[in-house]
């Protein structure tokens, strides 16, 4: 069970208004880095080739489509940008994922890889959004990729489309206040090869499941800031696979 707290108070740290003190949450969770893998190259078996790659974990003030939840526990003009892979993809087809990619030898780094995959799956323009830090490397072992998450904020918000229908088909900005919402919290579960796989996932509008790393960071997220209210870990739905 997640632990209980508001994502904003109007006091002493904040800026005055929800969304900004979301920001300042979001700086501080960079300042303090998690520790979510203590050692996450030790996920992979050895010899195996592992690929660099970077998300884009991009938050900011929704503009004209609110939150539904009824009293939610972070401010309900706040979003996060999601995108719907490709069902025709190798890895992870059609499943919710954040905008990303693999880091290419002539980004400058995980902030640029993320950005730049952004605008190419999702159309972002990446002078409108401010990297705020970066997260500790996940590691993803289906598709043997350790994952640096790029936590941003779009200072510039504008429309957004898939642009690769190949790599993505639908790109959405989700109320983060709808996310918090207990009652759109589930746990995952997977059955592979005589293995179960369970972990935290979302249900979000259309019928959507963001479950897997999208929404270990999600779920990892909402407990660092604070924003994270108690949900029932018992109530189960089977992932889509």
């Amino acid at each position: 069970m997640t632990a209980p707290g508001p994502i904003w108070n109007a006091g002493a740290g904040h800026s005055g208004t929800p969304s900004a003190a979301a920001l300042d949450d979001l700086l501080a969770l960079c300042t303090r880095r998690p520790v979510w893998s203590p050692d996450p190259l030790a996920a992979f078996a050895t010899g195996t080739p592992v690929r660099r790659s970077a998300v884009l974990v991009l938050f900011g003030v929704l503009d004209s489509h609110p939150a539904q939840a009824d009293a939610p526990a972070v401010a309900t003009d706040l979003d996060v940008l999601l995108t719907r892979r490709s069902p025709t993809l190798s890895h992870h087809p059609g499943q919710v994922a954040f905008p990303g990619g693999g880091i290419d030898p002539e980004d400058a780094g995980p902030e640029a890889a993320a950005l730049r995959e952004s605008a190419e799956e999702a159309g972002v323009d990446p002078t409108g959004v401010r990297v705020l830090g970066t997260l500790p490397d996940l590691p993803v072992t289906a598709s043997s990729n350790l994952v640096t998450p790029v936590l941003g904020w779009w200072d510039r918000p504008h429309r957004v489309a898939a642009a690769d229908p190949a790599e993505t088909v639908d790109v959405f900005r989700a109320p983060v206040a709808d996310l918090v919402d207990p009652a759109h919290r589930v746990t995952a579960v997977l059955e592979h090869r005589g293995h179960e796989y369970r972990g935290p996932a979302f249900e979000v509008e259309r019928g959507i499941l963001v479950w897997g790393f999208t929404a270990f960071v999600l779920d990892r997220l909402l407990d660092a800031t604070g924003w994270a209210v108690p949900w029932d870990t018992g109530r189960t739905v089977p992932a889509p696979v």
